[in-house]
């Protein structure tokens, strides 16, 4: 399975803050934004990762991630002239999918939570139809708004709805099967005059291949498009980490527990990164003082 990391838009919302750099590439606590969406693909076992971004943001992005080598993975990367809505990342990205299936994150979303990674890895291992997450919000109306029946499954999804059917939004994690660049290339714009990723949901819905799974208790999904948002979004990894002692989202880390990467090449890392406390943990886990496991 390929993914991508969708780390475009303008962020107007976190002005002045994005005027010379990417939302992205912002700080959520302890590192960089992207590295939360970058786990995410990882725990879920895919090691070919297309990022997408603006012509002037993505230089910014090779610069911080490279080829990849250094997390086990294969970085490509693509223009996205404008943001025309996130069904495009298909299209943007034909080449690059090449008829296999293909998990789309956003790169302003953070997911956490006890057993993602099996979460995860069953929603990569579907072959035919779609997986998407419903999340209970307050505020349903910013979102794409699942709709369920008597037996809890899914019958709709309507964008930014006036009238609510539901408090579950549809997170910024998608995995598709072979057919999702096809679909792309079927939806139409809306009436903002972008590709909505709600209609090309609904085409899987529509045809019954669609599986709507719901993160419940014991999960968070943080969406960190506003300026109080990304805020909260650091102080819950600060509170997370400083709870548990360990930090979350470490791209090396992962690799490591994947067998993507040997104890050397982790080594290596942590002197890359020197003092910091990021450093530090790379060593503490090269060194067997954090027991190493598959993430879950």
């Amino acid at each position: 399975m390929k993914g991508i990391i969708l780390a475009g838009g303008s962020g107007t919302r976190l002005y002045p803050l994005t005027t010379v750099t990417s939302k992205q590439l912002l700080p959520v606590y302890d590192k960089p934004m992207i590295y939360y969406p970058l786990s995410v693909l990882m725990m879920a076992g895919i090691r070919d990762i297309l990022i997408i971004s603006t012509p002037k943001d993505l230089p910014n992005f090779e610069k911080l991630l490279g080829n990849g080598e250094q997390y086990g993975v294969h970085f490509s990367y693509k223009v996205q002239p404008s943001p025309d809505g996130l069904a495009q990342a298909f299209i943007l990205g034909e080449e690059f999918i090449d008829g296999e299936p293909c998990a789309l994150v956003l790169g302003d979303n953070i997911f956490y939570g006890n057993g993602l990674g099996r979460t995860l890895r069953k929603a990569a291992s579907v072959e035919h139809g779609a997986t998407v997450f419903g999340y209970y919000v307050d505020d349903p109306e910013r979102y794409g708004v699942v709709e369920f029946d008597e037996n809890k499954k899914a019958v709709s999804i309507e964008e930014k709805p006036s009238q609510l059917k539901s408090h579950y939004a549809v997170t910024g994690l998608y995995f598709y099967d072979e057919r999702v660049t096809e679909f792309a290339k079927q939806v139409k714009p809306s009436a903002r005059g972008e590709l909505e990723i709600t209609d090309l949901n609904k085409m899987y819905l529509e045809n019954g291949s669609l599986n709507v799974q719901t993160l419940g208790r014991g999960y968070a999904w943080l969406d960190t498009g506003t300026m109080d948002s990304l805020y909260e979004a650091g102080e819950f990894v600060r509170t997370v980490q400083r709870a548990q002692g360990l930090p979350i989202a470490v791209a090396e880390e992962i690799a490591y527990e994947n067998g993507w990467i040997s104890k050397d090449e982790l080594l290596e890392s942590a002197e890359r990164y020197g003092k910091s406390p990021y450093g530090k943990h790379l060593k503490d886990v090269a060194d067997g003082k954090v027991i190493v496991k598959r993430q879950d």
